[in-house]
């Protein structure tokens, strides 16, 4: 007889692909976890992974179990938030994935308006230099540059965002045309390290390299705030960096956007589609605020 914290376990470790990535999730130490397997596993008579040198794989029964596990898991998700009613304050844990010039200049003040509005909620905001695995249950939602073309996600757009070349204020002095940026040290991604083509900022400026990089807008902000060099910059971020300003605004300059990629069976998830709304309204207006701030 299996219970359904035995199917959380085994949730954690399909998707993680490890004990010990599974472990601080189910807050529990590895070895812990691999005892859950195991029993879960005799219960069952059949073997759920296979152990390889790059993590714990599913067997054909793991992955016929892991679907159905997943539609326990939402189901008793929807039944929670049938549960909590429609009239109350949202609650529970929601975590949000996004690129870290998002996860540190607009979720910061977005996500603590929202908690404050709803105490019960507990906010989590993952910042990776990379796209957030969905399917892995490593977020609730992700605001990404690029939508997504495949899996079942739905997007929506959020809002359009500006980015324009800048540098430190005793830099600028020296620029007042394109030719006086020649020579200049220029600060971007690791270019090998460019996760999303509507990420390489410099590409299509024709830029010959970059003397100063980090997979990090928030290191990428810091380099330009020590004085050296140049680099596209969030207009949205130019706010929390007095020492910086925007230089050749009027030759150079870029539009992206923002979306939010949900998967399609949260849709169903009151709870999920309210803080959606409210997370949206609020990115919106953050980035309205901050870049008439610039």
């Amino acid at each position: 007889m299996t219970n359904w914290d035995d199917m959380r376990v085994f949730l954690a470790v399909a998707r993680a692909e490890s004990l010990s990535a599974a472990a601080p999730l189910l807050k529990m130490d590895p070895a812990t976890v691999g005892r859950r397997i195991a029993r879960l596993e005799d219960a069952l008579g059949a073997a759920l992974f296979v152990k390889t040198p790059q993590g714990y794989a599913l067997t054909d029964h793991g992955s016929r179990i892991r679907q159905r596990a997943a539609e326990a898991e939402e189901a008793l998700g929807l039944a929670f938030d049938e549960g909590r009613g429609v009239a109350a304050g949202l609650t529970g844990q929601i975590r949000i994935g996004a690129p870290d010039g998002c996860a540190n200049f607009l979720l910061p003040q977005v996500c603590t308006q929202i908690q404050k509005e709803n105490p019960g909620l507990e906010l989590q905001i993952l910042a990776l230099p990379r796209v957030v695995n969905l399917s892995k249950r490593e977020a609730d939602m992700a605001i990404t540059v690029s939508p997504p073309d495949a899996g079942r996600l739905t997007v929506q757009k959020i809002t359009d965002y500006h980015l324009h070349l800048a540098c430190h204020r005793s830099v600028a002095k020296g620029v007042s045309s394109r030719e006086d940026l020649t020579g200049r040290a220029v600060v971007g991604y690791i270019p090998d390290m460019i996760f999303d083509k509507e990420l390489d900022y410099l590409g299509p400026l024709g830029a010959g390299g970059v003397q100063l990089a980090s997979n990090s807008v928030a290191v990428q902000m810091q380099m330009l705030r020590a004085g050296q060099g140049i680099g596209i910059v969030h207009d949205f971020a130019l706010p929390f960096a007095p020492e910086l300003c925007r230089i050749l605004a009027s030759e150079i300059g870029l539009t992206r956007s923002f979306y939010l990629v949900r998967h399609v069976a949260d849709r169903r998830s009151d709870r999920l589609n309210r803080f959606a709304t409210a997370l949206v309204q609020g990115l919106k207006a953050e980035v309205a605020r901050l870049e008439q701030a610039a």
